[in-house]
């Protein structure tokens, strides 16, 4: 399948219609473009990020933003993020937009902080990975961001790194990252 400049899909020859006996053309290619993936947008942070913040602080360098090409279309947002702690308490991941609301919350959170990822740390010097995965309908054609934020109730939260970050084998550091990809109607 061919994709114009703007990356909506077209057929270049009547070849495709052979795969959808009795159709029209525009139909045989609307079809061939349902549930595929139009466009994949990532984000890589290599760095270490620190945060103290009882409520929800965006980690820098770990967002992407994603124009979609269609209001129908969906996204699917994959987030993988190796975190440490320093002290035994609880942390909490989550997605927001620019305008920093939470884009997946419980049904009724109360008092709590909406979390994707929410844990509590019991062994300061262990490296760990948070990931999840969610579909979003933005329901627009402009540009969309997505970013990632955390909370801790306690004590610092790193990203990438344990709460010992020694030059030395027994500790280690991780890549974060956010995937997102456009899902046709």
């Amino acid at each position: 399948m061919a994709v114009t400049a703007a990356g909506t899909p077209y057929v270049e020859s009547s070849d495709l219609l052979a795969n959808y006996p009795g159709v029209s053309l525009a139909l045989a290619n609307h079809i061939d473009t349902i549930g595929k993936v139009l466009q994949v947008v990532s984000t890589t942070k290599t760095d270490t990020f620190s945060a103290t913040s009882t409520t929800f602080t965006d980690v820098t360098g770990l967002s992407a933003t994603i124009t979609p090409t269609k209001t129908s279309n969906t996204i699917i947002v994959t987030v993988s993020i190796p975190y440490g702690h320093s002290a035994n308490n609880n942390l909490m991941f989550t997605v927001r937009d620019a305008s920093n609301n939470v884009l997946l919350s419980p049904a009724s959170s109360g008092s709590r902080l909406s979390a994707f990822m929410a844990g509590i740390v019991n062994s300061v010097d262990t490296l760990r990975v948070a990931s999840f995965t969610f579909r979003h309908a933005p329901s627009t054609t402009s540009a969309f961001t997505y970013k990632v934020s955390c909370a801790t109730t306690g004590g610092t939260l790193f990203v990438n790194r344990s709460s010992t970050d020694s030059d030395n084998i027994s500790y280690g550091r991780g890549v974060a990252t956010v995937t997102l990809m456009e899902i046709s109607a």
